[in-house]
């Protein structure tokens, strides 16, 4: 749009091609367009942004009450969060090459390791990465790293895209990925993952899950950090590596991203850790410093050593974390944990009275989140969504999942249960669920 014919065709000829279409033809020719898009007349400022809001309005997101999970969570955040993160410092900053330049942002990292570090209870933690799955992935090719095995065993209550993240890296080094049912299948194990709570809500008895893995295999657990100011840290119930979504800590929805990687290990699996880590030092003249202590991408090392190719270490999606937990402090976090884990309770025994409506998982301990068996969940999802409540996401034809936060205030929740009561009685099919 920006270039004159003649500019054009001046870009063309210094590529040694003599039209557009050469220049787009290793784009698959179904997915070009080829009609001439009918765009109408320009518009105006004024007019533009009224023609936005509209199409903004069109979305039904912003005006239905959330009570969807499967990972991703609706969350209050804080105003001083906002503002902190709004600040210009943070905003434009940059990689930091240069510690002298770069003490802020150093420092910001350093805090947000230590915080996930005590959050999870191992003692070394990342600067973070791209979101909750990636992580996965890497902590896979971790453990297949430090162990030299293949292998690799997945628990049937990981996150089902998660799981299909952790699959393509895994074919791409030829690994083996199975499902954990909780037997040892022998020799060749590098890792077991499981999360926490899983990914139908349900609280894991950790402790004795990880103690019953193959031999050898490291212990790799996908935590909800919401959940820690409550659940006891997963290292110190045996896990080897943590690693979770730092969504739920203090990231809004934002349709999607972006979105923060977390990862924490035991000692000796410092050094293949992705990413890097900073550290605390002092200069020459004795204060407080920070560094880049571990580089280990191989955008800083010889491309064979590197421990992984993760680019980036979402350095304001950190911070944003790192406000969200010093804002609440232990307390607030266990209080926040709190409030979650009353409220669903409250919620699933009001929706379990309903007839046609049951815990797909009756006696098993949840959190914040629990599966409901119900007639037909696409069905019933839609014909919520038509009364104002967003739920799911559908687990399976007869399976729809709630999650409950501390935005969800007891109107909500009565409210969706008279909504559930209305829907479970509905004939149409309604439009498409989550």
């Amino acid at each position: 749009m920006p270039h004159t014919p003649d500019q054009t065709q001046e870009i063309l000829e210094s590529l040694g091609l003599s039209s557009l279409e050469d220049l787009f033809a290793q784009i698959p020719a179904p997915l070009r367009q080829r009609a001439v898009l009918d765009l109408g007349p320009g518009l105006d400022e004024p007019a533009l942004v009224r023609c936005v809001e509209a199409l903004a309005r069109a979305n039904r997101a912003a005006d239905l009450v959330c009570f969807a999970g499967g990972g991703y969570y609706d969350r209050y955040l804080p105003a001083a969060q906002r503002a902190l993160l709004g600040r210009g410092e943070f905003v434009t900053a940059y990689t930091p090459y240069q510690p002298e330049v770069s003490q802020g942002t150093l420092q910001a990292t350093f805090e947000f390791q230590s915080m996930i570090s005590e959050l999870v209870g191992l003692p070394v933690a990342t600067a973070g990465l791209y979101d909750g799955s990636t992580a996965l992935a890497e902590a896979v090719l971790l453990a297949v790293a430090a162990t030299g095995r293949r292998g690799v065993l997945l628990h049937p209550g990981i996150n089902p895209q998660w799981r299909q993240v952790v699959e393509t890296y895994a074919a791409g080094q030829g690994l083996q990925v199975s499902t954990w049912e909780g037997t040892d299948p022998g020799a060749g194990v590098a890792a077991v993952a499981v999360q926490q709570p899983d990914h139908h809500g349900r609280v894991l008895d950790l402790r004795r899950l990880l103690a019953g893995r193959p031999e050898g295999a490291l212990a790799i657990v996908a935590a909800d950090p919401a959940t820690l100011g409550v659940l006891e840290a997963p290292g110190r119930l045996g896990a080897d590596v943590v690693v979770g979504e730092g969504q739920s800590i203090g990231l809004p929805l934002a349709y999607g991203g972006p979105y923060l990687g977390l990862m924490a290990a035991r000692t000796e699996l410092l050094r293949r850790l992705p990413g890097r880590i900073c550290g605390q030092t002092v200069d020459d003249r004795g204060q407080r410093a920070f560094v880049l202590t571990l580089q280990a991408r191989e955008q800083h090392i010889r491309r064979h050593r590197a421990t992984s190719n993760v680019c980036t270490n979402q350095a304001l999606c950190a911070l944003a974390v790192s406000i969200y937990l010093a804002l609440l402090g232990p307390g607030g976090l266990r209080r926040l944990g709190e409030i979650c884990l009353a409220r669903a309770h409250y919620l699933a025994e009001e929706l379990t009275k309903i007839p046609g409506t049951a815990l797909a998982h009756p006696g098993e301990p949840f959190f914040a989140e629990f599966a409901l068996a119900v007639t037909d969940a696409s069905r019933l999802a839609a014909g919520l969504a038509r009364r104002g409540y967003l739920v799911g996401p559908v687990l399976d034809a007869r399976t729809l999942l709630v999650a409950v936060t501390e935005k969800r205030v007891r109107r909500d929740l009565d409210g969706l249960v008279a909504a559930w009561r209305e829907a479970s009685g509905d004939a149409g099919t309604g439009a498409p669920a989550l």
